[in-house]
This record gives structure tokens, C-alpha cells and sequence, in this order.
């Protein structure tokens, strides 16, 4: 079973951080995280808004960057926090807080925004294709489809491996356009102006479209959970190193990747606005490029770095739509289905609009899905300031007031700018549509229910339910038990010995409430069982001690000491290698009484997905077996 307990269990605190050592081996350490999330700042969506606001408006945008940049600091400095020492990442977090009706309408809005992250990366990836190879675009989309065989074979090589091979591409893309500013020659005293806020007229989409591709809602849920993969002390102190380190991290990323955008509006605007060019598409930027320039390069570069872009952008897509899903639903599916399943969402609209709409279409694509984006990203700023505002959760580790100020000012921008983006295109919708009522009908109420879950998810905090107690069910059922009609001759059972199959997930909670409960009624002895399931697990058995089954056994006798106190004996035992018959074993030679499982509620090809453990233990013993749900 998997450990969805933690963000992505794979690697979650894989890079040991060295004891001991200088403190520039440690903050090294501490480097990639930030580098992985900055990749989503950089990707092909941003060339769309950056080369369309240096070629309309010339360098009059570039303070748009830089606005876009500080928010981001700020806001990817808060997400690691949040997983450093809350230990959840932001999707677990809203898990923890809100409704299941509210999670499963945020799960959506975050799902729909990292359809659209995927689908700028599918369009970047073929544009690209396209550029150095010739590969039309129809069949460069079908390609970048199959790219979760890449992103597998990369996993398998570790976390480190897998960031210094994302390092290599942002290189890449960074040279490039280092090469591309030199040459593209642009006017420096511009430039400086461009710092001074100025939205020109017809600017506040594209204005928008830059925000929503810089400050991008899935790296704050992306950022919350790889922080958690460095095996840092968890002491207050071993936490604000951590958060100091990834500090330095954030921002030395982010800054690396403002320089990228600011290259390509600087580029866009010295090459194609000086020469009263409207770029309509990358393939016409890249064309352009290198007569302007005066230099075969310069389209090479521009493609290069492109595709460069557009894969890495897609590997940390496919993390931030794992973390989303487990997060939001506790729900987990083998890594290339979720992969497959992100990719075809973006593969579809793409394919469709290229058949139909040309290579102009995809262009106007790009552009829409920056725009989604800025529009999701208060579902999920709001949430992240909120958590860490929060002293139960944060301890001292909790924003202070200066902090609080510019995090509530910056998502203020975000949602106003929004705000007026929607009432804009409502309005230019009704004024120009023949049939203006199925605005009223259809959209209308669409906006107005994701208003009302924003107001929800804003207020939420400052507003107190009374709470209901619940009955429980043996108290419901008491007057049954005690009424004549049903006076039966029954013999109670008496248990010594209750196991718990404990799978390290959220639901060993709800499994020993049960178990602790039933031990404190019978004086029994508790006996958890848990089986490294591993491939070496499976191979070497008891002998494979590595680092997982080392991690195991110590959660069980951190189990076993919190039971401990709660006045019952606890007793643990590992095994090692298939699930369902270790467990028969381990029961039968403990002479268990009952035996405690938590049930997943998944059946029939679910059961192929994330296999079953409940029917082969029930078959594989005599003893009564309680299914918590």
C-alpha cells in the first residue's frame, strides 16, 4: 500500500542533509527545490504573454515582471515554509481545513489549472519539435502524448538526479537567450523606463496573462511538497535553517527566472516592436528572428531553448497534478496513469485547435491558458496565507504582521485584477453576443458560485461553526440491545491479543481510534503488523533492513510509545516482502484474536490499480476481521 500519508512518498526525505559540515554543504543541500518550481515560471506559456507584451507594447510591461517576480518570492518563500513545518503541503492542508464539498471544488480548479500549465507545455514542446525537426504539428502533439515514458525513466534515478537534469535545461534556455539579447541590441534607457508602472491601453489581458504565467498556482502546491524531500532536524531550530536555506534557494531560482522573461520581452520589444511587427505566433517569432538579427543563430537558439523549456516544464507538471490529487482526495493511482491522464487533457484541445484553427490557433491558445491560471490563483494564495498565518499550525513560525500586510496586498492585486479582467470580457460578451440570455443562464452562474467558494475560502477562518456532537453508533443501537424482543442468548467475546494492519497513511488513524477503543474495553494487548513491501522487501525479505524498512519501523514504535501512554500494551512487528500472506503469517503467529484493516472502498478494476489487501487476508484466516472505513 502506498504512504499517502506524505507528500510524494517516493522521495519524501530521501536527501540526507550532511551533519556536521560547512555550512555551505548544507545549504547546497538544500538547493533544487526552488529550481524545479522556477521551471513553471519559465515555460513556453510565459514566451506567448512576454513575446506578445514586448512586440504590442515595447518594454512598457517589463515592471508587470518584475511585480510578478516579488509576489513570487513571497509566495513560493510561504509555500516552503508551510511544508517545512506543518509537514503537509498545501493541497493536504485545504484537506485538513475545509468541507469535503470545498476540497473537491478546489481539487477541480486546480486540476483545470494544471490542464492548463500541461497544455502550454504540449504547445511549447511540439512548437519546438516543429522548429528544429520539421515534425508537423498535429504529429508533434501526438509525440509530446507519450513523453510519461521520459518522465518515468528519469524518477527512477532519484530526486537529485532527477533536479540537476531540470538545472540542465533551465541552463540551456538561459544561454540561449543570453546569446539572443546580446544580439537582439536593445535600447538600455527604454528598458529602465519600463520599471515605472504603466498599463497602456489594451494591455490589462495581456497584463494579466504575464501574472498568471510568473506567479503560476501550481508550484505553490508543488514548492509545499518537494521542501519535505530533504531529511532536515524537524527541532524549531533544524526548522528555521530549513526555511532560511530554501529562502536563499527561492530566491536565487525566481531571479534566474525573471532574467529569462525580462530577456524575451526585451527581445520581443527591441526586434519586433522597434520594427512595428505584431507577433501573432512563436513559429512567426521564430522565423523573424533571425533576419532582424542577421544571423542563422538566432532562430536556433530561439527553438532550442523552446523545446528545452517545454520538457522541462512538462516533468514538474506531472509532480505538481500527484500532489494535487493525493492531497485533495487522498487519492492515489499509479504515477503513469496520472501522468497519462494530465497529458490527454491537454493533447485534446491542442490537437483539436491545430486541425482547426491553424498554427495562429495555438498561439491564442497559450495566451488563454496564462489567463486561467492568474484567474485559479487566488483559490490558491488565499488558502497558503491563511495556513501560514495560523499560529496552531505554525507555531512561532507564523507570518508576522509585516508579512501578513504584503501577502494580504499582493493577493488584494491578484483578485482585483481578476475581478476586473471577468467584468471586462462579461461585458464585452453580452454587448456583443446576438443572444445575450445564455450568457445570463450559463455563465453568470458560474461566475457567481466560484465568487461565493472564493468568499468562503476567504472568510472561512474568521468565521466560528457551532459544532454538533455526533451520537455514536453503539449508543443509537443501546435500546435494541436492552429490549426484550431482542433478548438473545449471546456469548460476548473475550479478546487478549487485537492486531492492526498499519499501511503508514492517513487511515492508521482511524484504524487504531477502533483498536484503542476495543483495547481499553477487553484489557487486550495491541499488536500493529506493517510489511515492507519493496522491492527488496520482496527479494531479500528480512534481510533487505534498508532505509524504507528502517523508516517503517520506527513510525510503528512511535505508535507504539503514543498508544503507550493512553494506558494499553503495544507490541509491533515487521514484515517484509507480499502484503496479504505476511500479514496471515504474522496474525497466525501472534495468535491474534481480531484483526483490524482499514478499507480503501475501491473495487473491480480499482483493485487492479492499487491492488487489493482485504479478500486474500479474510480468506487467509479464521478470525474475525473488522474493516474500517
Amino acid at each position: 500500500m502506498a504512504k499517502s500519508g506524505v507528500s510524494l512518498s517516493e522521495v519524501h526525505r530521501t536527501v540526507d542533509i550532511p551533519k556536521g559540515a560547512s555550512i555551505f554543504k548544507r545549504m547546497f543541500a538544500f538547493f533544487g527545490p526552488a529550481y524545479l518550481v522556477s521551471v513553471g515560471y519559465m515555460d513556453p506559456g510565459n514566451w506567448a504573454t512576454d513575446l506578445e507584451g514586448g512586440a504590442r507594447f515595447g518594454y512598457t510591461l517589463i515592471w508587470v515582471l518584475l511585480m510578478s517576480n516579488a509576489m513570487a518570492v513571497l509566495l513560493q518563500t510561504l509555500s516552503a515554509r508551510l511544508g517545512i513545518v506543518a509537514g503537509r503541503d498545501l493541497a493536504q492542508a485545504c484537506r485538513d481545513t475545509y468541507p469535503r464539498s470545498v476540497n473537491y471544488c478546489l481539487w477541480i480548479l486546480a486540476e483545470i489549472a494544471i490542464a492548463a500549465c500541461d497544455l502550454a507545455e504540449v504547445l511549447g514542446t511540439t512548437i519546438g519539435l516543429n522548429l528544429l525537426f520539421g515534425i508537423p504539428l498535429f504529429w508533434g502533439v501526438i509525440i509530446t502524448g507519450f513523453d510519461t515514458l521520459l518522465f518515468l525513466a528519469i524518477q527512477r534515478f532519484g530526486v537529485r538526479k532527477f533536479e540537476s537534469l531540470i538545472l540542465f535545461l533551465i541552463t540551456i534556455v538561459g544561454l540561449c537567450f543570453v546569446f539572443e539579447v546580446v544580439r537582439s541590441g536593445p535600447a538600455w534607457g527604454e528598458v529602465a523606463k519600463g520599471f515605472v508602472p504603466s498599463i497602456p491601453e489594451g494591455a490589462l489581458y495581456v497584463a494579466i496573462g504575464i501574472i498568471g504565467a510568473t506567479v503560476m498556482p501550481h508550484n505553490l502546491y508543488l514548492h509545499s511538497a518537494l521542501v519535505q524531500t530533504r531529511a532536515y532536524d524537524t527541532s524549531p531550530e533544524g526548522k528555521r535553517q530549513a526555511c532560511r536555506f530554501n529562502l536563499i534557494d527561492s530566491t536565487l531560482a525566481l531571479n534566474a527566472a525573471f532574467f529569462v522573461n525580462a530577456a524575451i520581452l526585451i527581445v520581443s520589444a527591441a526586434t519586433f516592436y522597434r520594427n512595428g511587427i505584431v507577433v501573432s505566433e512563436l513559429q512567426q517569432a521564430h522565423s523573424l528572428l533571425s533576419p532582424l538579427l542577421g544571423t542563422a543563430l538566432a532562430g536556433f537558439a530561439f527553438a532550442l531553448a523552446l523545446l528545452a523549456a517545454g520538457q522541462a516544464s512538462t516533468i514538474t507538471g506531472t509532480l505538481a497534478g500527484q500532489i494535487v490529487m493525493e492531497g485533495y482526495l487522498h487519492f492515489k493511482i499509479r504515477p503513469f496513469l496520472r501522468r497519462l491522464l494530465t497529458r490527454m487533457v491537454a493533447v485534446v484541445p491542442a490537437a483539436l485547435t491545430i486541425l482547426f484553427m491553424g498554427e495562429a490557433g495555438t498561439y491564442k491558445l497559450l495566451i488563454l491558458s496564462q489567463v486561467i491560471l492568474s484567474l485559479q490563483l487566488p483559490f490558491a494564495i488565499i488558502p497558503l496565507i491563511h495556513f501560514t498565518n495560523n499560529e496552531s499550525m505554525m507555531g512561532e513560525f507564523a507570518n508576522n504582521n509585516w508579512v501578513k500586510t504584503i501577502a494580504w496586498i499582493v493577493a488584494t492585486i491578484i483578485v482585483g485584477l481578476n475581478a476586473k479582467l471577468v467584468i471586462d470580457q462579461l461585458s464585452e460578451w453580452i454587448a456583443s453576443s446576438p443572444e445575450p440570455v445564455w450568457i445570463y443562464v450559463v455563465v453568470l452562474p458560474i461566475v457567481a458560485g466560484i465568487f461565493l467558494l472564493l468568499a468562503y475560502v476567504a472568510l472561512r477562518p474568521f468565521v466560528r461553526f457551532p459544532g454538533r456532537e455526533e451520537i455514536p453508533a453503539w449508543k443509537k443501537l443501546s435500546h435494541l440491545i436492552r429490549s426484550p424482543e431482542y433478548d438473545l442468548d449471546l456469548e460476548v467475546p473475550r479478546y487478549k491479543r487485537i492486531g492492526v494492519a498499519v499501511a503508514h497513511t492517513d487511515d492508521d488513524k482511524k484504524v487504531l481510534s477502533h483498536a484503542l477503543l476495543l483495547a481499553r474495553q477487553h484489557d487486550a494487548t495491541l499488536c500493529l503488523f506493517h510489511v515492507v513491501e519493496g522491492a527488496g522487501g520482496v527479494v531479500f525479505g528480512s534481510d533487505a533492513y534498508d532505509k524504507e524498512a528502517r523508516q517503517d519501523e520506527q513510525y510503528l514504535k512511535r505508535l507504539a510509545e503514543s498508544l503507550g501512554y493512553r494506558g494499553v500494551e503495544v507490541e509491533f512487528f515487521l514484515g517484509f516482502g507480499v502484503v496479504t500472506s505476511e500479514l496471515v503469517r504474522l496474525v497466525q503467529e501472534q495468535h491474534i484474536d481480531v484483526l483490524l484493516m482499514a478499507g480503501h472502498g475501491h473495487r473491480g478494476i480499482s483493485d487492479i490499480l492499487f491492488g487489493s489487501t482485504i479478500s486474500p487476508v479474510r480468506h487467509g484466516l479464521d478470525i474475525p476481521i473488522v474493516i474500517v472505513r
